[in-house]
């Protein structure tokens, strides 16, 4: 009956013409972009989901769990640049942790919004439901301190400072943040307090050191690479390294962590560098460089093929978001972006010709055939089928692996979680990009031991009008667990088989209308490709790849099993 009374809320006011703290946290979101919010109500959020009910310009997105709201955000937050994600006090905010820390850990930024019970009951320390039972209203934000760039407990005081702050050093780092505020408190009017928040700068002097020592680094070598890596795309670098790259004429290859942060059909482009367990023509240009100038450095595991597998520091010019580390030695108070522009404008070019690239799918793709689907045929199709401007994601298991050998058209957007690998994400992130970016085409590729941890998204997504391509890879179980465990013979691991379910009949249940189809071999996985193409404008479509052998898997995960075998044996 109120919204029907008062109609949308335009603007940070009341109707005495005051702002709350409430339409305040919301117009800041909008003026950054954010037009939906994902979540999930409880009793402590209500007066956060009755504002944002009221409010003209955003609006809720609501998950089926914390869980998947938090992963939604961090899908929406990699196209658009920043998320908002509320949920409620103690039960709820615990249940996002998970996709909260993977979004500290993979640099993705989400403002996380977290209603708390009523003010005064949290002064006179209260027994409250959905809290430990101890009186103490503060031990939720202090677990989430080590996986937030910010946390504050937001009241009508400091709402006008903390609020823009939050957002400030959540684009500042990258990271998410977290704000909680009481039930009570949403609807009150705010003090006016003008925020006084200082962009980081880069130093001059520390710049100028910087480029002496590069420069001097840069003129001695005869083999310059660039190694785009993961935090090219956080920090949207991406145009600085190819201009980088254009100028100095050198080959780029980029890491399983930063792929799609280079476009791969421009010339430079050699492939994907992964240590020992990658392509062995890319790993001798790359380890064989006189010099590897390294934006968004993130020497991980994944990125090196394995512990004890880092490359040469003293041949590494790394650049991060506010230093850059030139042979060990580091230069501080250096943003990224403008070391990438110095690098570029420094006159230095190669003398040597671009090398060949090395894609593993280049092969010609069967688009006909009535064999079992394999790895070795499904990827080449794959790759021939993605189309430029695609938004791919791929989960966490041997669809990350395998296609972070494709070779990706211009403009795709790759979302994978490369450092924080939790099995589940994609299918709920999926529904963050198809909401962020609801004109572009949209490809999921999951397991089905992924998408039973997070199928109820599935659901969402019709709900909400969202209509990606979305291949299921039905291999009966978690076959890239199989392939990691290599000190259990493979036939010997129970706890990594999984129910059979009919993914298809999913849709049903869900309440939805979707294309469907469950494919046996390529030429089917070709033909299903092509009809969902035609459907997908009107609905969401579900591609069913059935596999017959479970331990089927991409040669590069096979190569990464070997050589974590070989490593654990060294050690």
């Amino acid at each position: 009956m109120a919204k029907t009374i008062m109609g949308k809320i335009r603007s940070n006011e009341t109707g005495e013409g005051q702002a709350t703290l409430g339409t305040f946290l919301f117009d800041c979101l909008k003026k950054e972009g954010v037009t939906e919010v994902f979540g999930v109500p409880g009793d402590y959020n209500f007066t956060l989901f009755d504002t944002l009910e009221q409010y003209e310009g955003v609006k809720m997105v609501p998950a089926r769990n914390e869980l998947n709201g938090g992963y939604a955000a961090d899908g929406y937050a990699r196209v658009k640049g920043l998320a908002a994600l509320i949920t409620t006090f103690g039960v709820g905010e615990l249940s996002a942790v998970n996709a909260i820390a993977g979004a500290y850990s993979e640099s993705v930024p989400i403002v996380h919004i977290v209603g708390s019970p009523k003010s005064q009951k949290q002064k006179q320390q209260k027994l409250m439901h959905h809290t430990l039972m101890d009186g103490d209203f503060d031990a939720f934000r202090r677990v989430y301190e080590p996986i937030s760039a910010y946390t504050a407990i937001l009241t009508p005081d400091n709402a006008m400072v903390e609020i823009p702050k939050a957002i400030f050093i959540a684009k500042q780092t990258q990271k998410p943040v977290y704000l909680s505020v009481a039930l009570d408190l949403v609807q009150q009017p705010i003090a006016v307090k003008a925020p006084k928040l200082t962009p980081l700068k880069t130093s001059d002097s520390s710049l100028k050191s910087a480029m002496r020592h590069a420069r001097k680094m840069l003129k001695a070598a005869k083999h310059v690479v660039v190694v785009s890596d993961a935090q090219v795309k956080s920090w949207k670098w991406q145009p600085l390294v190819r201009d980088l790259a254009q100028k100095m004429q050198v080959p780029v290859a980029t890491t399983i962590m930063g792929k799609g942060g280079f476009d791969e059909s421009h010339p430079n482009h050699i492939g994907t560098y992964g240590g020992p367990t990658g392509s062995e023509g890319i790993r001798k240009i790359v380890e064989s460089a006189d010099c590897l100038i390294i934006p968004g450095y993130v020497p991980s595991d994944t990125n090196t093929g394995g512990t004890g597998s880092e490359l040469n520091a003293k041949k590494i010019i790394a650049i991060h978001p506010t230093s850059t580390v030139i042979s060990g030695q580091t230069y501080s108070d250096i943003l990224g972006a403008d070391m990438l522009r110095e690098l570029t404008e420094s006159g230095l070019t190669a003398e040597e010709p671009i090398p060949a690239a090395d894609y593993p799918y280049d092969s010609e793709a069967q688009l006909a055939g009535s064999h079992a689907l394999t790895a070795d045929e499904y990827y080449p199709l794959i790759q021939r089928l993605l189309q430029p401007g695609d938004i791919i994601l791929a989960e966490t298991g041997t669809f990350a692996y395998g296609m972070s050998q494709l070779q990706l058209p211009q403009g795709v957007t790759y979302i994978a979680q490369g450092g924080w690998q939790s099995i589940g994400y994609a299918t709920p992130a999926t529904m963050g990009a198809c909401t962020a970016a609801p004109k572009r085409r949209v490809l999921l590729f999951t397991g089905d031991g992924s998408l039973q941890m997070t199928a109820q998204e599935l659901s969402s997504m019709m709900a909400y009008g969202c209509k990606p391509i979305i291949f299921v890879l039905n291999n009966r179980g978690y076959t890239i667990e199989k392939h990691l465990n290599f000190r259990t013979p493979k036939d010997q691991q129970p706890y990594n088989e999984i129910p059979g379910w009919d993914y298809l009949k999913l849709i049903e249940a869900f309440g939805g209308q979707a294309y469907t189809q469950r494919v046996h071999t390529v030429g089917e996985l070709a033909r299903a490709f092509r009809d969902a193409e035609h459907q997908r404008s009107d609905k969401l479509c579900l591609i069913e790849m059935i596999v017959p052998n479970g331990l089927d898997a991409p040669e590069y995960l096979q190569q990464v099993s070997k050589e974590m075998e070989r490593q654990e044996k060294k050690s």
